[in-house]
C-alpha cells in the first residue's frame, strides 16, 4: 500500500533564493524572439530545460562547430590518462597542408598538445585539429571512429561525423539539439578545457590571432563557445554564458551572415536571461521530511532527495511549486542509509516538473524479537484504523 503525503516545504524553497527575486512581479512572458537562423535552440545548461527552439532536429552541416566534439574527445582522453597536455606532437605533412583556418604549425615540428588545443579552439585551426586527431588515435580516420563512439555514448541520435574539423560532406551532419547537448556535457565534465573557449587571443609562431567568437567582446557574461562557417552550413554559432547563477546555451545554424549569427545568439541569450532563472530546489544530504519508523531502535528518520534537483522557471513561479511525497509503504526497520523508500514529485499548475527518489538518511536497526512483534501489532492496528477512516 502506498502512502501519499501532500505537504508544504516552501520554507525550504524560499531559503534557496533571494526574497526580492522570489516575489518579483512579472506581468507577461513574451514569445521567444525572431531570429535569422533557420534552426536554433536555447537551453539551460544545468536543468536541461528547452526555452526556445525551431527545427532543432533538422540535420545540417555543422562546419567548425565540429571542433567542439574533437575537443571533447581530446579532453576525455587526457582525463582518462591516454594522452597528456604536456606531450609533444609531431606535425605531419598531411596536417600542415590542411586548408581553411589555420594555427600555422610547421611540417616536421613538434607542438605541445596544450598549444594545439588552443590553436583548435581559439584560432579554429584545421591543422591543429588534424594534429590532435593523428596523435590521439594514430590517424584522422581512427579519430573519426573514436568520435562516433562518443556520439553514441552521449546519445547524439542525429549526428554523424566523417572528419575532425568540419569539412563539407553530405554524411557529416548534426542538429541544434545534439550540439546543445554536446556543449552542455563538455561544460559539465571538462570545465578546465571549457575555460579555453573564453580566451580572446592566442599567439603561435609569432602570429597572433583573435577568437572568432566576437560575442566575447560584446558581453562579459558570455564565455564561449564556437563559430562555424562554410557555404553549405551558412554561419553557425554555439554560445554560452552565465547571469544570475543561470547558465544558458544557444545554438544557431544557417544564419545568413556573420553579423546575423551574433545578433541571433544575443537575442536568444538576452531573452532567456531576462525571463528565466535556474535554482537548486532539492539538495542531497538535506532533510525533506521526518517520517515515523516502525520496529526500529529509533522512532523517526529523515528522508532526503537521492540527487540534486535544479528547475528553470520564471522567477514568480518558484513559490508556486507544489511538492508531493509518496512512500512505497510504511517505513519498517531495518533500514539502510541510502535505501529508496519513495518519491518526491514537484509540480506546477498540475504539470510534473521533476520526480526523484526519496532515500533514508541513515541506518536504522530493528528492535529485538519481542519489540518487533509488539511493533507489528501496533502497525497492523494503525493500518486497520486508517483504512477504516478512508
Amino acid at each position: 500500500m502506498k502512502r501519499f503525503c501532500l505537504f508544504t516545504f516552501k520554507i525550504l524553497i524560499i531559503g534557496l533564493m533571494p526574497i526580492q527575486l522570489l516575489f518579483a512581479e512579472e506581468s507577461f512572458i513574451p514569445e521567444p524572439p525572431s531570429v535569422n537562423a533557420q534552426y536554433f535552440i536555447l537551453k539551460d545548461a544545468v536543468s536541461g530545460r528547452i526555452l526556445a527552439e525551431q527545427g532543432a532536429d533538422e540535420r545540417v552541416a555543422p562546419a567548425s562547430i565540429t571542433k567542439i566534439m574533437t575537443g571533447y574527445v581530446v579532453a576525455d582522453q587526457i582525463d582518462k590518462g591516454f594522452i597528456s597536455a604536456d606531450e609533444e606532437v609531431f606535425i605531419s605533412e598531411n596536417c600542415w597542408r590542411k586548408g581553411g583556418s589555420k594555427m600555422f604549425i610547421k611540417e616536421g615540428s613538434r607542438v605541445l598538445v596544450s598549444d594545439l588545443i588552443k590553436g583548435m579552439v581559439i584560432q579554429s585551426g584545421n591543422d591543429a585539429s588534424c594534429a590532435l586527431a593523428e596523435h590521439t588515435a594514430g590517424s584522422e580516420e581512427g579519430f573519426v571512429d573514436l568520435m562516433m563512439v562518443y556520439v553514441r555514448d552521449l546519445g547524439l541520435d542525429n549526428t554523424n561525423f566523417v572528419n575532425v574539423w568540419g569539412g563539407t560532406d553530405s554524411e557529416h551532419y548534426s542538429t541544434a539539439r545534439d550540439l546543445a547537448l554536446l556543449s552542455q556535457k563538455l561544460i559539465e565534465k571538462f570545465p578546465d578545457h571549457y575555460s579555453i573557449y573564453k580566451e580572446k587571443y592566442f599567439t603561435f609562431n609569432n602570429i597572433k590571432q583573435r577568437n572568432r567568437n566576437s560575442l566575447l567582446w560584446q558581453d562579459d557574461s558570455i564565455d564561449g563557445m564556437k563559430t562555424g562557417h562554410t557555404e553549405s552550413a551558412g554561419y553557425c554559432l554555439v554560445s554560452s554564458g552565465v547571469r544570475n547563477d543561470t547558465r544558458l546555451i544557444a545554438v544557431t545554424l544557417k544564419s545568413s551572415s556573420e553579423k546575423r549569427r551574433l545578433t541571433d545568439n544575443r537575442r536568444l541569450l538576452d531573452y532567456g536571461f531576462r525571463y528565466f532563472r535556474t535554482k537548486k530546489i532539492l539538495s542531497v544530504n538535506k532533510s525533506i521530511k521526518v517520517e515515523e519508523v516502525w520496529g526500529g531502535e529509533q522512532e523517526t528518520i529523515s528522508l532526503e532527495s537521492a540527487k540534486d534537483v535544479y528547475i528553470t522557471l520564471t522567477p514568480r513561479d518558484f513559490k508556486r511549486i507544489e511538492p508531493v511525497v509518496e512512500l512505497d509503504d510504511y517505513l519498517q526497520a531495518p533500514l539502510s542509509k541510502g535505501q529508496v523508500v519513495g518519491r518526491i514529485t514537484l509540480s506546477l499548475d498540475g504539470e510534473v516538473l521533476k520526480s526523484v527518489e526519496l532515500i533514508s538518511s541513515e541506518n536504522v536497526e530493528s528492535l529485538g524479537f519481542f519489540g518487533r512483534a509488539w511493533s507489528n501489532v501496533k502497525l497492523l492496528t494503525y493500518r486497520f484504523l486508517t483504512d477504516e477512516e478512508t
